[in-house]
C-alpha cells in the first residue's frame, strides 16, 4: 500500500469518525435539546446560571467546531494541495471557524463540568487549539510549507478532541470514576493523546525522509 493510499483511507476513516460524531452532536443537543443531556442538565441546579446565554455559546461553539472538524482531513489530501485556491478557501473556512469557536469555548469554560479543573483544561485547549491553527496559518503566509503542514497537523489533532473527549469520558465513567474526576481527566487525555500521536507521527514521517538519505 503506498503512502498516498494509506493517507487516502485515513481521511475517509476521519471522515466516518467525524460523520458520526456529528450525527451524535445533532441528535443529542437538536432533536432532544441540550437540556436533555446529562453534562447540562446537572448546571441547571446551579443559582444563576445564565442558560439562554449559555445556549447560544453552546450552539456556536459546536456550530463552529463541526465545520473543523468536516473541513479539516480534505486539507490533508495530496488533491487538496493541487488546486490551491480550494486549499486556500478551505484553510480559510477550518481557520475562522476555530477563531471563533475559541472565544465561545471559553466562555462555556467557565460552567464546565467537573470544577476548577475541568475550566482550567478547556481553556488549555482552547489556547492550544487557536494557537496551533494561528502558527500554521502565519507558516504559509511566510513561505514555509513544511512547518505550516506540521502544525496544522497538530491543529487538526486538537480538533479532534472534540471526539476523543467523548470516547474517554464515558470509559473513564463506566469505569467507577466520579464525574468530578472523569470529566477532567478526559479532557487532559484526550489533549495527551492527540498531541501526542500528531508529534509521533511527524517523527516519524521525518526519519523516514532522513533515511534514504543516509543510505544513500
Amino acid at each position: 500500500m503506498t503512502g498516498r493510499t494509506r493517507k487516502n483511507y485515513a481521511v475517509a476513516g476521519c471522515y466516518v469518525i467525524v460523520a458520526l460524531f456529528i450525527a451524535y452532536i445533532v441528535v443529542q443537543y437538536l432533536v432532544f435539546g441540550p437540556k436533555q443531556a446529562g453534562i447540562v442538565s446537572g448546571k441547571l441546579s446551579i443559582p444563576g446560571f445564565p442558560y439562554n446565554t449559555w445556549q447560544v455559546f453552546f450552539f456556536v461553539h459546536i456550530a463552529t467546531g463541526s465545520i473543523a472538524l468536516l473541513t479539516g482531513p480534505f486539507q490533508f489530501l495530496r488533491s487538496s494541495r493541487k488546486v490551491i485556491s480550494v486549499h486556500r478557501i478551505m484553510g480559510r473556512i477550518y481557520g475562522i471557524s476555530i477563531f471563533v469557536s475559541v472565544p465561545a469555548g471559553i466562555y462555556l469554560a467557565l460552567y464546565a463540568t467537573g470544577g476548577l479543573a475541568s475550566s482550567i483544561g478547556f481553556i488549555v485547549l482552547d489556547v492550544a487549539w487557536f494557537m496551533t491553527a494561528f502558527v500554521g496559518l502565519k507558516r504559509i503566509r511566510e513561505k514555509k510549507v513544511t512547518s505550516h503542514q506540521e502544525w496544522m497537523l497538530r491543529s487538526y489533532a486538537v480538533t479532534l478532541v472534540f471526539v476523543t473527549f467523548r470516547v474517554f469520558l464515558p470509559l473513564l465513567t463506566l469505569a467507577g470514576l466520579p464525574i468530578s474526576l472523569s470529566f477532567p481527566l478526559s479532557i487532559y487525555f484526550s489533549m495527551a493523546v492527540n498531541l501526542g500521536w500528531a508529534e509521533w507521527h511527524l517523527r516519524r514521517k521525518k526519519s523516514r525522509s532522513i533515511q534514504p538519505n543516509i543510505s544513500a
